[in-house]
């Protein structure tokens, strides 16, 4: 128990009694408190300190040993701390009154070392180009062939081909490029997958924004395919490259554009190829010869060219399936019968018309 009497009229005197008596002034318990509250503050000013953590100024009040004259003493810890160092510590005590005791802990600075800003991605030497996407280069002494990700450019012999290849050069040929890579490493040709930079020029965004490829989700290196998007979106509405309604020769009168299409057939897809077509429309007012025409997806080997002598009246609508079949003036068979043509996860419908202009394209 603790009982506080005030002795002697106008001198105020406090006892504090524990089990086995022990009387206290309060001018001392005063004394001792304010010295705590000024060391604590000392501690908080030193040199290189930010931080003071202190246990509250206790009061506490100690029992003297048998033989032992009464003393009272104020025990405080004060911990000063260097922020963002967690390096040694120096702890030093300071006796106070009797059993009261100061102790400050200081945190030592160690010096530390930043790396400079490493190089983001592969250095590789340029030594030649195969095509608009391909090119081979030199990494660590060894030759690889690399495949551009996130893009398509068209195949040889296609509109666009040569000037998509020519763009390559004068981006890459005999630079020394920055190679970042996404999820995968290789392809099946046993190609590196790269996203390619000379200096702050991205390569793959640039031939898609010129026109010279095509934006293409290859799963599941997306990392910048809302790039690659973003890029054709712009190509497309400002008619650029491949998008120029004459990129590739003279445009064939008539207005033939994609309409519905079923990517997902019934089931497994390649097993059930006829259950995937899309539908070709004239909605001109004329009918047209569409020997010679074409259609085509995203990938660099998916090419369909129409029967010749096939005519498409004005208003009408042709079905083009993927499996094999009878063509009529309403059916028509592409008969490719290694796999499904269209992806389930996205692809785009193009229409070609006989010099090898995009006549109309439709995205899902």
């Amino acid at each position: 128990m603790s009982s506080l009497a005030i002795l002697g009229g106008s001198e105020l005197t406090a006892t504090v009694q524990q089990e086995v008596g022990v009387p206290v002034s309060i001018s001392r318990v005063l004394a001792v408190g304010v010295f705590l509250y000024l060391m604590s503050a000392c501690a908080a000013t030193s040199g290189g300190t930010t931080t003071v953590a202190s246990t509250p100024p206790a009061s506490t009040i100690t029992e003297p040993s048998p033989g032992e004259s009464s003393t009272t003493g104020l025990t405080a810890n004060t911990t000063t701390t260097v922020a963002g160092d967690s390096s040694t510590t120096t702890t030093s005590t300071t006796a106070i009154t009797g059993t009261t005791t100061v102790t400050t802990t200081t945190a030592e600075p160690t010096e530390t070392t930043v790396p400079p800003n490493p190089i983001i991605g592969e250095l590789a030497a340029v030594v030649s180009i195969t095509d608009g996407d391909t090119i081979r280069v030199v990494i660590d002494g060894v030759e690889e062939r690399l495949r551009l990700i996130g893009i398509n450019a068209p195949e040889g012999g296609e509109c666009i081909a040569a000037a998509a290849t020519a763009r390559m050069t004068a981006l890459v040929a005999g630079q020394t490029v920055r190679l970042e890579s996404d999820i995968s490493n290789r392809d099946q040709y046993d190609r590196l997958l790269r996203y390619v930079y000379v200096g702050d020029l991205f390569v793959n965004e640039i031939l898609v924004r010129e026109g010279l490829a095509l934006a293409r989700r290859y799963e599941p290196d997306t990392a910048k395919a809302t790039v690659m998007d973003a890029a054709q979106t712009q190509a497309e509405a400002e008619g650029i490259g491949m998008w120029a309604p004459d990129a590739c020769g003279v445009t064939a009168a008539g207005e033939i554009r994609v309409g519905a299409i079923r990517h997902n057939a019934e089931g497994n897809d390649n097993n059930n190829l006829n259950d995937e077509w899309v539908e070709i429309a004239n909605l001109g007012s004329t009918t047209v010869d569409l020997t010679g025409w074409g259609v085509k997806d995203e990938s660099a080997s998916h090419r369909y060219s129409f029967p010749n002598g096939f005519i498409l009246a004005a208003g009408d609508t042709v079905r083009l399936h993927t499996g094999c079949g009878t063509n009529t003036d309403a059916l028509l068979y592409w008969c490719f019968t290694s796999s499904a043509i269209w992806n389930n996860s996205g692809d785009t419908v193009f229409i070609l018309d006989p010099s090898g202009n995009i006549v109309d394209s439709k995205s899902y």
